[in-house]
């Protein structure tokens, strides 16, 4: 197989030939992975009201996407498309997961797309309540607002709304939602002194009458959705560049439903209700509008960037539904800009945790950092070398910032990635559900900056995907190789692959790369915010996860191997093969339909979500631990008299089964439920030649990064590969740690770097996954009232996990 020409497969690859490639005729679904593959499922994939398992879930993805095609939608297509997501080979995406069904052509495109970006902050809040992850470019040339402009904010909720806080339980809520309170304070705990305080903010903060509003103020009804919350934010925002400070705007939240109430977009998960959206407004006003309007122009800080970013982090706070809806940023700043000492230092200092932050570098960047260090007295070689200490600094204590080598996004010198016209009729923000109007002056101006930017171009929230920074969408699948396998892992071993499954199993997994292009280019079609730019990019990015998973069973290549690029030469033929036939079909299909050529098709993203559904190790990462805990946010508390109401269903379930389940300090709201894990990986027998992320070098791992660029990314037509590097800190000091990053960190495109001690979190309340020792782990998986966990997790297993596995 691997001499084949690109395409000689998917040639081969059709349905009258059951065995190579994904038939019509169904399937069965591949089981989900007991314990953490199933909580996911359950959290964000499965629709509780249809009782569904994986192949239902197929089922409607596969015919949601296929309707956007119309009468054009071929029912050959469909099943084989059903086919390849029923077997995990071709898993999409979370957000295509939960969404996808016959009604997606009638749903907007924001829904679906995982990565984004905004040059506003209300376009920015609008994308992250659709679910999209939003990156954002703070550099002083591209940020227009001064929010010490905007209106007299009064904020108007009728006291006969369900969620009015006025009873004693309720202002216990509020004052403890809105930091009133210590936390942990109970309700019987409150004193009346406390209540007193929080019933007097109330009566500040919330205006119960509207009467005495000023005659010729700006009145404006929050509508109860999406887009009326973003249009309210619009308006303050538009308000502000139009330098309005003399006016007076009310917004009203009395039309929002009340908390808990089901929102019929999110399968029915709970509202957060008005108070949560009074609350982004009750900061903006009250931490970043009055504070800018009487900061001096020579003050250092809340520079218009910085307003720009604490507006995004105060309306990101709010993002939240169901335990499913998240706030997921990315904020980036020119290394060359005055104010990036304070914006390297500022999420350390003021807690900003919604976002992902990384100083935009270029080579003159590493250039002057290495000139700097050896003599050079240029300004910019010195600037250039300060900003680096100071970033390595903080990133050596905090895990932040990173830095992006914006020269590398893509060589938008040609003209041809970038040259993005610029539009003053607001046609760059505009779909069927939502149209900028109040902001159009504002877009132009944006549009004007953008246009002459040192960087057009910024990254999604995990950095694989590189948009402009106007705004744009990036939609995204992973295709699982290992679970192409048209026979049954447990009765193969590894690398001991007979000719004729090795053809079938290679077939398929090409046809599940195709068949993934074809159906993130039909999601292209869908009506959208940005609907000019995904005309004229078709971006899209398809990868890999379980890599390690395949390599191991299709060639018995550990990760060592994987390093020897001679040794594991057949891995990385295919991975080049399946790269160009990814490209190939991106061309032909744009063609197809009329649309043009994809401007990215490669990447590799984390695949949180979907990898853990079947146990795999994630997108282009090692597996993290032997044996752990996976710790997972869930939304909601546990008090003195039992969950929150608001809480996700999901967590007294898990604690009455006997998972860990703890509430977090450093996220008001938010609790987490603790999942014993064993890798998949430790399941196929891979023993003592398995590697985990701590115990690689990170030498080993960039070049692991750099050898993944190359084969499956490309010179062309490809994004990045999305990967965290954790530094441990008992084995590099600060010195050590800033040789490593000048030395690498230039040489590949993308890698977010995490300094950590082992199962320490250096400042974080938690990190997502805790290694326990075997004993423990085990006394844990005992305790837990859980079949199809026990059934995954067996004494067997953790035996092989622990390093005595039975011959």
């Amino acid at each position: 197989m691997d001499g084949l020409p690109v395409g000689a497969a998917s040639r081969r690859n059709s349905a009258s030939q059951p065995g190579s490639s994904f038939g019509e005729a169904p399937l069965p679904p591949r089981a989900l992975d007991p314990g953490m593959g199933l909580a996911v499922a359950r959290r964000t994939v499965f629709r509780p009201a249809d009782a569904e398992d994986f192949g239902r879930v197929a089922d409607r993805v596969a015919a949601g996407n296929m309707a956007l095609l119309g009468e054009r939608a071929d029912a050959t297509e469909r099943a084989r498309l059903r086919n390849a997501i029923a077997t995990g080979a071709l898993i999409t995406s979370g957000r295509h997961l939960q969404h996808g069904d016959a009604a997606q052509p009638g749903r907007n495109m924001e829904v679906f797309t995982n990565c984004a970006t905004a040059m506003t902050s209300f376009a920015l809040f609008y994308l992250l309540l659709n679910g999209s992850g939003v990156g954002r470019a703070y550099d002083d040339e591209l940020v227009a607002v001064d929010w010490g402009q905007a209106p007299r904010l009064l904020l108007h909720l009728s006291p006969d709304h369900p969620d009015f806080p006025d009873r004693r339980e309720e202002i216990h809520r509020f004052g403890a939602e809105f930091g009133l309170l210590p936390w942990g304070t109970t309700l019987a705990a409150m004193s009346e002194a406390q209540e007193a305080e929080i019933r007097a903010f109330v009566a500040r903060e919330i205006l119960r009458d509207t009467q005495a509003v000023p005659l010729h103020a700006i009145r404006h009804a929050i509508a109860d959705s999406r887009e009326g919350w973003g249009k309210a934010v619009e308006l303050l925002e538009s308000l502000a560049f139009a330098g309005a400070a003399d006016r007076t705007l009310l917004l009203d939240f009395s039309a929002i439903r009340p908390c808990g109430a089901p929102i019929g977009g999110m399968q029915g998960r709970p509202a957060s209700g008005p108070l949560s959206l009074l609350r982004a407004f009750v900061n903006l006003r009250n931490q970043v509008i009055e504070p800018a309007r009487h900061r001096s122009p020579a003050d250092e800080a809340l520079a218009p960037w910085e307003q720009a970013l604490l507006v995004d982090h105060h309306l990101s706070v709010e993002v939240q539904v169901g335990g499913a809806r998240r706030a997921a940023r990315m904020a980036t700043k020119s290394w060359r800009d005055p104010g990036i000492f304070r914006f390297i230092r500022l999420k350390a200092e003021g807690g900003l945790w919604t976002a992902n932050n990384s100083v935009m570098v270029d080579a003159a960047f590493w250039e002057g950092v290495r000139a700097a260090r050896a003599g050079s007295g240029s300004p910019l070689d010195r600037h250039a070398l300060a900003v680096f200490e100071e970033a390595t600094a903080c990133g050596y204590i905090n895990g932040e910032p990173g830095f992006i080598n914006g020269d590398r996004l893509e060589d938008h010198r040609t003209g041809t990635a970038w040259a993005k016209p610029v539009h003053t009729d607001g046609r760059d923000l505009r779909s069927a559900r939502y149209a900028a109007d109040h902001a159009v002056p504002l877009l132009a101006e944006l549009g004007r900056r953008a246009a002459e930017a040192r960087f057009p171009a910024t990254t999604n929230p995990c950095g694989e995907i590189t948009l402009h920074v106007t705004g744009g969408y990036c939609v995204i699948a992973d295709f699982a190789p290992l679970l192409a396998c048209p026979r049954d892992l447990a009765a193969m071993s590894p690398g001991e692959v007979t000719e004729d499954v090795a053809a079938a199993w290679d077939a398929r997994v090409e046809d599940s790369v195709r068949l993934g292009v074809r159906f993130l280019m039909r999601a292209n079609l869908m009506d959208a915010l940005y609907a000019d730019e995904v005309r004229r990019t078709n971006r899209m990015g398809i990868g890999p996860t379980g890599l390690h998973e395949w390599a191991w069973m299709r060639w018995g290549f550990s990760f060592e191997d994987l390093l020897d690029e001679r040794r594991s030469a057949p891995f990385w033929a295919m991975l080049a093969r399946l790269s160009a036939a990814a490209k190939e079909e991106g061309v032909a299909y744009a063609g197809e339909l009329g649309l043009p050529a994809p401007f990215t098709v490669t990447t590799v993203k984390p695949a949180g979500t979907t990898s853990k559904l079947f146990g795999l190790t994630e997108g282009a990462h090692l597996p993290a631990r032997r044996q752990y805990l996976r710790w997972v946010q869930f939304k909601g508390v546990k008090g003195e008299h039992g969950w929150a109401r608001d809480a996700d269903p999901l967590l007294p379930d898990y604690e009455a089964r006997g998972y860990p389940v703890r509430g977090l300090r450093s996220f008001p709201g938010m609790s987490i439920v603790g999942f014993p894990t064993l890798p998949l990986i430790q399941r196929l027998g891979i023993g003592d030649r398995l590697v985990t992320a701590p115990e690689a070098s990170p030498a080993e791992q960039y070049r692991w990064l750099g050898l993944l660029e190359r084969h499956w990314i490309g010179a062309e037509r490809g994004n990045q590969v999305s990967y965290t590097l954790k530094i441990f800190t008992d084995r590099h000091d600060l010195d050590a740690f800033r040789e490593l990053v000048l030395r690498h960190q230039p040489e590949i495109r993308c890698c977010a770097i995490l300094p950590s001690r082992p199962d320490h979190a250096l400042g974080y309340e938690y990190l997502p996954e805790e290694e326990l020792p075997a004993g423990r782990f085990a006394a844990i998986v005992d305790g837990i009232e859980d079949a199809a966990l026990h059934e995954a997790v067996d004494m067997a297993h953790l035996a092989c996990a622990s390093g005595v596995c039975p011959i």
